[in-house]
């Protein structure tokens, strides 16, 4: 199976040196120079792509009402593709490689969130430029799989449409696909898969707006409306019923404590092959600098999670110490714009585990309450279907 990028809604990502969108000679102002907004290949790509919706978002007209009527739109109509031309493009290459000659996936996890908020504004545009634009903000990942490993030698591209709205929220779904020219079945080239949802606020407000409608057609965009339908009640039952710890729950935390008590209180009877929690902690600090702001002023959803992801890494990589390999992102809520919890999940790299003869991950154990709630929280989201 060979990709291609023939397709108008797909966008071909270049590298970020090439200099496209930044020529001096035109009357629009290059890309490049647009104020808040943070830059890197595929946002550079996409915003010079749909680059007329966003020059409103940033001007929009002073007192411009808001949309009047919503529309009615299909999944096809925000359906974008983003071409990563690896196999030719070296520069392009060398800014995705990580050491082991696979894709950062930090950068992809921006990329994800990039495309996603396109596609939302696509939805949400009513293609009238006397109304004001809604302000359109990263609300949540539902969850982020990894299917399989993706190579930085060989070309990419993620697709992503609107599989399902409810009054002011919006569900986009992303499939990273990738397949050897020798590779011809199609079911096998889905590498990653993503469900982010985002929130629309009127912008001079900031109250919750309602968006477009959603029109599915196929019975596969069908089939996904009624799955993301059953997630958002979901959602919303979580949220009313606060989680209460069950009897068999009560044993397991007085269990998890009396362990780290032991670790705390007389360390020289402390099983070897556990730790404390606290002890695998690793930690940075950053100032978030105007270039990382989105085209709304907020700093980039994309960028916190490309930066969480690569101190977990770090993380696993010291507590194991054996290269990790990337599993899933959990279910992440964006409740603040720079104060979030993630949850990453790793394994060790078969081919670094074989280097040494019985290997064994560490046992984790709590020195509070709090950590060892933590810790049952995890263990619960392990078997999601017991709970539902």
């Amino acid at each position: 199976m060979e990709l291609n990028c023939s397709s108008p809604k797909t966008i071909p990502v270049v590298s970020t040196f090439t200099g496209k969108g930044s020529d001096s000679s035109s009357t629009r102002k290059p890309i490049s120079l647009w104020p808040g907004m943070y830059h890197s290949p595929v946002t550079n790509a996409l915003w010079e792509a749909r680059s007329k919706i966003f020059e409103r978002l940033l001007d929009p007209p002073k007192d411009a009402p808001p949309q009047s009527e919503l529309l009615t739109k299909s999944p096809s109509q925000s359906r974008t593709t983003i071409f990563y031309n690896f196999s030719s493009d070296y520069i392009l290459r060398e800014q995705y490689r990580d050491p082991w000659n696979e894709v950062r996936m930090g950068m992809l996890l921006e990329d994800l969130d990039a495309l996603a908020g396109t596609i939302s504004v696509k939805h949400c545009s009513d293609d009238d430029s006397t109304t004001r634009p809604l302000l359109l903000v990263t609300a949540a990942v539902d969850k982020i799989v990894l299917k399989k490993p993706i190579s930085v030698d060989i070309d990419l591209k993620m697709v992503g449409s609107v599989i399902w709205v409810g009054r002011s929220s919006i569900e986009i779904q992303l499939d990273v696909i990738q397949s050897p020219k020798e590779e011809s079945d199609v079911s096998h080239s889905v590498a990653l898969a993503a469900n982010f949802i985002f929130v629309a606020r009127d912008s001079k407000t900031g109250k919750a707006a309602a968006v477009n409608r959603l029109s599915p057609e196929t019975e596969r965009e069908k089939f996904l409306f009624e799955e993301a339908e059953a997630r958002s009640k979901l959602r919303k039952k979580k949220r009313v019923d606060r989680r209460k710890l069950k009897n068999g729950e009560v044993n397991q935390l007085e269990a998890l404590l009396a362990e780290g008590r032991i670790f705390c209180d007389m360390p020289a009877l402390a099983d070897r092959e556990s730790i404390l929690l606290r002890d695998t902690r690793l930690e940075n600090a950053l100032i978030c600098q105007p270039q990382q702001r989105n085209i709304h002023g907020r700093i980039f959803g994309g960028f916190l999670m490309h930066r969480a992801f690569e101190l977990a890494f770090s993380t696993a990589y010291v507590f194991a110490g054996l290269v990790p390999c990337f599993l899933e992102v959990d279910h992440v809520d964006f409740l603040r714009p720079v104060s979030n919890t993630f949850y990453f999940t790793f394994s060790v790299r078969p081919e670094a585990k074989a280097t040494k003869n019985g290997f064994k991950i560490r046992n984790v154990v709590p020195a509070t309450e709090e950590e060892a709630r933590r810790i049952l929280e995890r263990m619960d989201a392990e078997m999601p279907q017991q709970n539902q």
